[in-house]
Order: structure tokens, then C-alpha cells, then sequence
């Protein structure tokens, strides 16, 4: 007679995709959360309104004109305190960018933890639609009636 467990003993374990625990799937989610969340922590105490605790963005000290980045820590700064209209006054697109996150991030803690691959595939058009809106805040904010766009 074979012994049965002698056998399955000696094979080796092998692991599908869905065996993974939940708290393993959802590991890297968690792990960028926390990264980001300590950066908006620190950002959210240290007032990037204060002089000397961040620099100033290069492109503007050398020619005075706005980056789309421009006013993103003062932004992340407002929206950490509650205040979202001087958020999006800030930064307008950084908002965009930190509720776009939220929305992804949820997504992707649902899918993993289901045991779902997460694809983001963005083709020509989205990618080209999202530089084009880049390009025009970062014009708009720039032009002398795009003042409310200012940092």
C-alpha cells in the first residue's frame, strides 16, 4: 500500500494568485498610503507659508512665471486644514490630483483585497487630453486675467 501523505509531502507547495492572504494583497496599498499620508503630515504642520522651510520653485524664481507644481504644497497645506477653497486657489489641478488619488487608491485597496489585478490603462487620447489641460492651466495661470489661477 502507498502511503498518501508521504507523497504529498515530498511535492512542493506551490501558491495561486488568490491564496494570499488579504493582508498581503493589500500590503503595497497600505504602504503607499502611509508614505503619502507622512507626507502630508509633515506638509500639513510645517507651513509652506513661512519662509525657509521649503524652496522655491526654480522655474519661478528664474522667470517669474507659475508652474503647474507652483502653490501645490500651500495647497496640500489648505486642504489638510479644511480650507478647499483656499486649496483649489492654490493649486486648482493639485486638488484635482489629490481627490483623483483618493478615487485610485480606493479602487485598487478593493481590487487587491478581492484578489483582482487593477489596470489603469490610459491611451493617446486620455494621456494627450491630460497634458493638454496641464498645458492650458499652466498658460491661463500665467496670462493676466488667469490671476485667480495664481498661487
Amino acid at each position: 500500500m502507498r502511503d498518501v501523505n508521504a507523497d504529498s509531502r515530498s511535492m512542493p507547495k506551490t501558491r495561486t494568485p488568490g491564496s494570499a492572504s488579504v493582508l498581503n494583497r493589500v500590503a503595497v496599498p497600505a504602504g503607499i498610503l502611509a508614505a503619502v499620508a507622512g507626507a502630508f503630515a509633515y506638509v500639513g504642520m510645517v507651513d509652506p507659508n513661512q519662509p525657509g522651510h521649503y524652496p522655491v520653485c526654480p522655474l519661478y524664481r528664474l522667470t517669474g512665471l507659475y508652474c503647474p507644481g507652483c502653490g501645490g504644497l500651500r495647497s496640500a497645506h489648505e486642504f489638510i486644514h479644511g480650507d478647499f477653497l483656499a486649496a483649489l486657489q492654490d493649486n486648482a489641478i493639485a486638488v484635482v490630483g489629490y481627490l483623483a488619488f483618493m478615487v485610485v487608491w480606493t479602487v485598487w485597496v478593493v481590487r487587491a483585497a478581492r484578489g483582482r489585478p487593477v489596470r489603469i490603462e490610459l491611451g493617446r487620447f486620455q494621456l494627450w487630453s491630460l497634458g493638454a489641460l496641464v498645458l492650458v492651466f499652466t498658460v491661463v495661470r500665467n496670462l493676466p486675467f488667469g490671476g485667480w489661477l495664481h498661487p
